[in-house]
């Protein structure tokens, strides 16, 4: 399948995400953001990539390229999946999905609207897509076609939240992390210690705090940032080096990092065997995982990863849910639009060979007609020139336009049979002939009387 064609979209899309694959396998291949760049000039090196973007977040990887035909370009990303990503084929008939040309096209339109998120509506994903788009327009590996694409994909985002409801009632994955701990403990009577200060990390303890939890312990790598989150809530901070010690004396740890076991089971071992009247709950919502999942078999230790929370999330969103179908009119809407564009640009080789032909009737009618009136001086000529240029302008409105029309319905359009067709070169040559000779008259018989 190549490109000769115009209405071809060669767009690839190859992915999993939290509807295909479970957590684990989501961490071992999600890439990091700062290896995102090496992983597009590497993308770069395959023959049938023209263009390339990666969008990778806590619940999905997806690769968008722009392909030379669909058959290479398929195998030369998985090619790149093995070998970078260490992608193994079981992975592969498991987990990734594959998706071409205007499936392709949906499917990011309806991530960007917040569709295909774990909370659906959720807003961080419309950064996500901007980081995707700007990232590959760093590295060089996004041109004019993925260019648009994840602009229209925005745009489509954009009207999706501000037309409809989609995005109201937001709830955080860190908010949803505390009513999962609310459902399983009590939390005004929890010891609790939240790994993470960050952006998810300060969330959730504020959360914790809000329903009036006993004591709060907020853990984190630099332990200057963790001080200042604690601080505005009244709670305690420590390094990530005193996790051993705590996690023996808390009744609740959430953990939001995203560094992968940062919590080993090892670590978790003597839980267990401590008098206990309850035993400890971990939610783990970092991506990485933060807890080695081998902690789940562990006796006095109850945790739940992300995907646990759908049910959590499905309950609190059930009123955004009711908008879904408006947000599908708006993606389904661009996805037509940003197809008609693609198409419309597949055409711009027969719209020059369309304006070339009709230049060089043009160039011929004005030689014949100088031959014909030698006595026009230097400015006259120019006038003739110019007002024949407007002209072939207006003659060519009408066929350019049906070949705009043409190759946004059409798959396929052989272009020597459409230039025949729209420019019939006599047809074309006599009219502008006549016209040239009903403008230049004046000039003529001025030429004349001089």
């Amino acid at each position: 399948m190549g490109r000769a064609k115009v209405g071809l979209v060669p767009l690839v899309l190859l992915g999993l995400s939290h509807r295909t694959a479970p957590a684990e396998v989501r961490d071992r291949h999600t890439v990091p953001q700062a290896r995102i760049c090496d992983a597009l000039r590497a993308l770069g090196d395959y023959g049938a990539i023209n263009e390339a973007a990666i969008l990778s977040t806590c619940n999905r990887m997806e690769i968008y390229a722009d392909v030379a035909d669909f058959e290479s370009g398929i195998a030369q990303i998985k090619e790149f999946l093995t070998t970078y990503r260490s992608m193994g084929v079981d992975d592969f008939d498991k987990y990734l999905y594959t998706m071409l040309g205007a499936e392709a096209v949906e499917q990011l339109f309806r991530v960007a609207s917040g569709l295909d998120s774990l909370l659906v509506g959720e807003p961080q994903i419309m950064a996500q897509v901007k980081d995707a788009l700007r990232l590959g327009e760093e590295v060089g590996s996004v041109g004019p076609h993925l260019a648009r694409l994840f602009r229209v994909a925005l745009q489509a985002g954009k009207r999706a939240r501000a037309t409809t409801a989609i995005g109201s009632d937001f709830v955080s994955l860190g908010a949803a992390a505390v009513e999962m701990a609310r459902r399983h403990c009590d939390v005004a009577a929890a010891s609790c210690v939240v790994v993470g200060a960050g952006k998810m990390g300060s969330i959730v303890a504020k959360h914790l705090s809000a329903r009036g939890a006993r004591s709060i312990v907020i853990a984190n790598r630099t332990l200057k940032r963790a001080q200042a989150v604690a601080a505005e809530l009244g709670a305690q901070a420590v390094g990530l080096e005193m996790l051993p010690d705590i996690v023996h004396h808390c009744d609740l740890l959430i953990t939001a990092v995203g560094r992968g076991s940062l919590i080993t089971a090892d670590m978790l071992q003597s839980v267990g065997a401590a008098c206990r009247p309850q035993p400890l709950l971990i939610i783990d919502i970092g991506v990485p995982r933060d807890v080695e999942p081998a902690a789940t078999h562990l006796p006095g230790v109850v945790l739940y990863a992300l995907e646990d929370l759908r049910e959590v999330i499905d309950q609190t969103l059930s009123g955004r849910r009711a908008q879904i179908p408006a947000v599908e009119e708006i993606v389904s809407a661009h996805v037509g639009e940003y197809i008609r564009w693609y198409r419309t640009r597949g055409a711009a080789p027969l719209i020059a060979s369309l304006k070339e032909k009709a230049e060089q009737i043009r160039s011929a009618e004005i030689e014949k007609l100088f031959a014909r009136i030698p006595e026009l001086d230097e400015h006259q000529r120019q006038l003739v020139i110019a007002t024949s240029v407007s002209m072939i302008n207006k003659l060519l409105h009408a066929p350019v336009t049906k070949l705009r029309e043409s190759a946004a319905r059409s798959e396929a359009v052989d272009e020597a049979a459409l230039v025949q067709t729209l420019l019939d070169v006599d047809a074309f040559s006599d009219r502008l002939q006549r016209q040239l000779d009903a403008r230049t008259a004046p000039l003529f018989t001025n030429a004349k009387d001089a």
